[in-house]
């Protein structure tokens, strides 16, 4: 079973639509918000930093298009992938 790496895109706070918005301040939780959008979009880059890292070597590249895909079928589930990539584009899941 191949997964890709998935990006995504988290949406702008409507409350910071300008600066004389954003001098006012957040609520705790639009700032949450918006601090997610702006560091974390989460977009992977195809920076391979994932699969130089991965012990059993089940991340590749389609030279084609770029994307990073992951070997579940070899992939032991240590987390390094999730731990090391830059953009947070992989995230660990528990399975049911």
């Amino acid at each position: 079973m191949i997964q890709k790496c998935k990006g995504e895109v988290i949406k702008r706070s409507k409350q910071a639509l300008t600066h004389k918005e954003r001098s006012k301040g957040f609520s705790k939780k639009d700032a949450l918000k918006e601090a997610r959008r702006c560091l974390g979009l989460r977009e992977c880059e195809s920076c391979e930093v994932c699969s130089l890292l991965c012990p059993d070597l089940c991340i590749t590249r389609r030279e084609d298009t770029g994307e990073v895909l992951i070997d579940l079928d070899y992939c032991k589930g240590c987390g390094i992938c999730a731990s090391v990539c830059p953009k947070g584009a992989i995230q660990m899941l528990l399975e049911d």
